[in-house]
């Protein structure tokens, strides 16, 4: 990490972090500002992500300090690309591993043929409804909220656009992926809605976001090592 003085935060960086899995895009957030405000002092920091990755999800987070929180909207529509792991057969109320299986289905009649054939109708603009077990606000309440409470909410589907979806290895019932899409995809919709299209179920079982933009996860940093790393820079 080049070294960085308090003018540099203050006047506006982009931060690469490698989000580790379990965390919260928040917590990422606060680990930086935390070490930032530590190192020079500071009462306050402007410092916020262009981008919220599931705390089951890991890779490429970029954070912006000082003046630079006013680009976050710029970052946020760029393109981005994913890969992950697809579970079949199965299906899970949030459309990943942070709930139970809650059904079955049959897997037999899948072939490495119907798989590839099926990802044809996931490229271009399609509409997509995102997971009730999300983030998204409605009638000013969090839509995980509604579901947690046992409630039905009615979804509107949004449209999104793939570039690229590619299958990158088959060992069913797992299926690995690659994916370039654009802002608002939920690829654990994309999971669900997949697995449907195969008349069988799916789930996101490992995912972890590798570009966006120009900027890709092997030039980020963890931000517990960033974090290490700028407290203990001298000052000479």
């Amino acid at each position: 990490m080049n070294k960085l003085t308090k003018e540099d935060f203050l006047n506006g960086q982009l931060l690469l972090i490698d989000k580790p899995m379990g965390w919260s895009s928040f917590q990422a957030v606060n680990k930086l500002k935390w070490a930032i405000r530590k190192k020079f002092g500071l009462k306050k920091i402007k410092i916020g992500h262009a981008g919220t990755l599931d705390p089951l999800a890991t890779g490429l987070l970029l954070i912006c300090t000082g003046k630079f929180t006013k680009k976050i909207p710029e970052f946020q529509g760029q393109i981005k690309e994913y890969t992950g792991t697809i579970t079949l057969g199965a299906t899970t109320p949030s459309y990943d591993l942070e709930t139970e299986v809650d059904k079955n289905y049959p897997t037999s009649h899948i072939t490495e043929d119907l798989i590839l054939e099926k990802t044809k109708a996931f490229i271009g603009e399609i509409e997509q409804y995102p997971p009730v077990f999300s983030a998204l606000k409605k009638d000013g309440k969090r839509l995980y909220e509604f579901a947690r409470e046992g409630k039905t909410v009615d979804i509107q589907p949004r449209k999104i656009t793939v570039q690229s979806f590619e299958i990158t290895n088959i060992a069913l019932p797992k299926i690995d992926f690659r994916i370039v899409c654009s802002k608002g995809t939920y690829i654990r919709s994309l999971a669900h809605d997949f697995g449907k299209a195969l008349a069988s179920g799916g789930y996101l079982t490992s995912l972890k976001r590798t570009k966006i933009g120009d900027y890709t996860v092997n030039k980020a940093i963890d931000p517990t090592v960033f974090a290490n790393e700028l407290l203990e820079e001298t000052d000479n």
